[in-house]
């Protein structure tokens, strides 16, 4: 006789009526299978009800910022479990916009995008090709293993550039994921374990959609550190370490801009936003780079003043202290005339860098002298046994010669490394 069924079980596989069927055929052949079943139900019943609750105010906030923003602009063949994917990728880890296993998924299609799928086939958030800025494919840091951040970042979604009107209050997130390279007995002979043959299928995809973007890699030609990798010997590094606030992250300076990575806000600064460049808090190990753009000035601490030289080469390379010049690359990117700058007028003047030869921190270095030059000069030995009346206009002079008559102390601090700081000059 066919034992009772658990209520439980009905409610649980209500919705696929084969599988119920099948269930209750194994009750009815093994009743002591009954409680297995009916605790399989509860804790079916109890994941649907925590996904229609907890789960979907988290899908929620996350529909409201960018996520789904991203799909929202995709077509819907792009967002249909239906449309196949050229290429499938299971098991990478997300970090942005999610922190999560997905499948990552490349559609070969002009309509077609990227895309990751949860485990329900579902797509979770997607960019279409047609809305791609820029690809990079950049070195995780400092990590035993090879591993490699794949940055996909959107029209709108570099996280510097204003963003139009309608997209401020959900501007579209760039889309992160991690590729660690194959080691050992996970190497396929003939086969690159690198990340190179994904890049080669993004590469193809944005071609066939019409785009001519390409995944962009670092290069030494562009930037590489000075500082040794202690993790891997002989190793070329291509980022710097930072602060951004009380962040720590890493900058990387490639042929399309400097990208601000690993973790929320990631930026992207491509050269036509980059208004000028200058150096701050300049002291005996560290300094800081301040990238002023349309929107204000994002300044980068802690900066090891080892990599200062190949920093301010790759900005001087491509002109990023030249207002003039970023006005220019504006125009050129939005397919309108530069704007012309006075030579003799205000603006164009505080654009001008000086031709002397000298780097900006040399620069920095070289007033600094001259300020105790001047204080020097100002500084009279027989003033010191004149009446009190005299002594205050000697300090008056003084403080007109440098900024709070400071100019001994502060250069005792440098000299002896005490983390005195010099004031760093925007060109």
């Amino acid at each position: 006789m066919a034992s009772a069924h658990p209520h439980e079980i009905d409610v649980a596989f209500e919705g696929n009526h084969e599988l119920r069927k099948r269930v209750h055929a194994a009750i009815d052949q093994n009743s002591k299978q009954s409680t297995l079943f009916r605790d399989i139900s509860t804790y079916i019943l109890n994941q649907t009800s925590q996904t229609t609750t907890e789960p979907v105010s988290k899908k929620r906030k996350l529909e409201d910022s960018n996520g789904t923003q991203n799909s929202a602009a995709a077509p819907s063949s792009l967002t249909s479990s239906a449309t196949k994917a050229w290429r499938q990728y299971p098991g990478v880890s997300f970090s942005i916009p999610q922190r999560k296993k997905f499948t990552l998924e490349l559609v070969d299609r002009k309509d077609g995008g990227i895309r990751a799928v949860g485990a329900d086939g579902s797509v979770e958030f997607a960019v279409a090709w047609r809305d791609v800025d820029q690809v990079f494919c950049l070195p995780v840091p400092e990590k035993a293993k090879r591993q490699h951040n794949f940055i996909v970042l959107p029209v709108h979604g570099d996280g510097v550039n204003p963003v139009p009107d309608h997209l401020k209050t959900s501007p579209p997130e760039p889309i992160v994921w991690t590729f660690e390279e194959a080691t050992g007995k996970n190497i396929v002979e003939g086969e690159d374990p690198g990340p190179g043959p994904m890049a080669e299928a993004i590469h193809h995809c944005l071609l066939q959609a019409g785009t001519n973007k390409t995944v962009v890699f670092p290069e030494a030609a562009q930037f590489e550190s000075a500082i040794p990798q202690s993790h891997r010997k002989g190793e070329k590094a291509y980022h710097v370490k930072g602060h951004r606030g009380s962040k720590e992250g890493y900058l990387f300076f490639t042929s399309v801009g400097i990208v601000w990575g690993f973790k929320k806000p990631l930026a992207f600064f491509d050269f036509a936003s980059v208004t000028s460049v200058s150096y701050t808090n300049i002291l005996r190990n560290t300094f800081n780079l301040v990238l002023t753009t349309q929107t204000g000035d994002v300044e980068f601490g802690m900066i090891d003043q080892t990599d200062y030289s190949g920093i301010n080469d790759y900005v001087q390379k491509h002109g990023l202290q030249d207002e003039s010049m970023a006005a220019a690359r504006r125009a050129q990117k939005l397919n309108v005339n530069p704007e012309k700058k006075e030579e003799n007028g205000e603006n164009g003047a505080a654009a001008q860098v000086p031709n002397d030869g000298l780097t900006e921190l040399e620069r920095a270095q070289q007033e600094l002298e001259d300020l105790e030059d001047e204080e020097e000069e100002d500084y009279d030995p027989g003033s010191e046994g004149e009446s009190e009346g005299s002594g205050s206009d000697s300090e008056d002079e003084d403080g007109e010669g440098y900024e709070g008559g400071e100019g001994e102390e502060y250069e005792e601090g440098y000299e002896e490394g005490e983390g005195e700081e010099m004031d760093g000059h925007e060109e």
